[in-house]
């Protein structure tokens, strides 16, 4: 039941063609345009180097906080989630298909922004457990917080908040713009985010090929267990 559950959830969301400008179109267009373009100021080295690992931070963001908090948030407003609570499939079977959903999906994603990035002479390095145990943590992160706010908040504040949370946050998380520009008070205050934690945790590991980034991944698992516990405490189905 969860297996064919993801399937349904992965195919909506593949069909849906503003799920996509999300999740595929906005992070795509982003990683070819600035790393075409001089624009923005990445510090030594060729730009794509410094922005794949930030884009590839993007894209676990749009799929596992944006559209899953938006997609959640019109399930439950139109009754979907409470009809579903009330078949066979368990409800914490329903939210691992949604959590089965994203990871598929973030996969699709990561292979493109990949192939992408390599046409565009990206050079990465780095140990790939590192970069496995960000993406998780990352994706475990915004999931518990795309959840609570799906859950707590109605439909169309759901949308307007989180698009505006996705805005904010691709400007202020260190995706394109180095947390450097924002001074010293700044970085170290904007990189207890979790899009900073995840896409600096990233860049570290494969721009220049840094071991294990603990501190990173220490922000993005206290973020999971909190975003995660208040998700599973406040959610509302109705």
């Amino acid at each position: 039941m969860i297996a064919a559950q993801a399937a349904l959830e992965t195919k909506m969301l593949l069909r849906n063609g503003e799920q996509l400008l999300l999740t595929v179109v906005i992070p795509t267009l982003l990683l070819v345009l600035f790393s075409s373009v001089d624009i923005v100021d990445t510090g030594k080295g060729k730009a794509v180097d410094f922005l794949a690992p930030g884009i590839l931070a993007l894209a676990v963001m749009s799929t596992a906080f944006t559209g899953q908090a938006i997609a959640t948030g019109f399930e439950r407003r139109y009754g979907v989630l409470k009809r579903l609570a009330s078949s066979p499939l368990p409800r914490w079977g329903l939210m691992t298909a949604k959590t089965a959903s994203v990871l598929v999906t973030e996969v699709l994603q990561v292979v493109l922004l990949t192939v992408i990035a390599f046409a565009l002479g990206w050079s990465p390095h780095g140990n790939p457990l590192a970069v496995l145990l960000l993406l998780i943590l990352g994706t475990a992160a915004f999931s518990g917080l795309g959840l609570l706010m799906a859950g707590t908040l109605k439909a169309e504040a759901t949308l307007a908040a989180a698009n505006l949370v996705f805005l904010l946050l691709l400007v202020g998380g260190g995706v394109i713009v180095p947390l450097d520009k924002f001074g010293s008070a700044g970085r170290q205050i904007l990189g207890l985010l979790p899009i900073s934690a995840l896409s600096d945790g990233l860049r570290d590991v494969l721009q220049h090929g840094a071991g294990m980034p603990w501190g990173d991944l220490g922000i993005l698992a206290v973020w999971a267990v909190v975003g995660l516990a208040a998700a599973g405490k406040f959610f509302r189905w109705e």
